[in-house]
């Protein structure tokens, strides 16, 4: 959805870490989901405030959620293929952040702890 706040084109597949960050009181208030598409083990390691849970590995288990929806990962590349999995499956408000969590840590967020 074009006019979703700062999300930017369905054209798109990625969001930069810099736009997430402006859109965390968006994300605070459930108008944009966030998923981390990153395991168990990584998730009690370190995670993105209001992130919900979701790892890759166990799509088939969850719902597609309803618009707008940024996910993340480690560096990118996972959350690349969940963006895909659920556009495919019917959401096209869905884009994946950027650089991943490492990316957050090493550029917004330097108290993050990095894996």
């Amino acid at each position: 959805m074009s006019g979703s706040p700062g999300l930017g084109s369905e054209a798109d597949m990625e969001i930069s870490l810099q736009k997430v960050n402006l859109l965390l009181p968006a994300i605070a208030d459930g108008q944009i989901t966030l998923v981390d598409c990153r395991e168990d083990d990584e998730w009690q390691f370190n995670r993105l405030p209001g992130a919900r849970l979701m790892p890759l590995s166990r799509f088939g288990e969850f719902a597609v959620p309803e618009g707008p929806v940024i996910v993340y990962c480690h560096h990118g590349m996972r959350s690349l293929r969940a963006t895909s999995y659920f556009r495919s499956r019917g959401n096209p408000q869905v884009w994946s952040m950027a650089g991943g969590i490492d990316g957050w840590s090493l550029e917004i967020d330097p108290q993050l702890p990095r894996y």
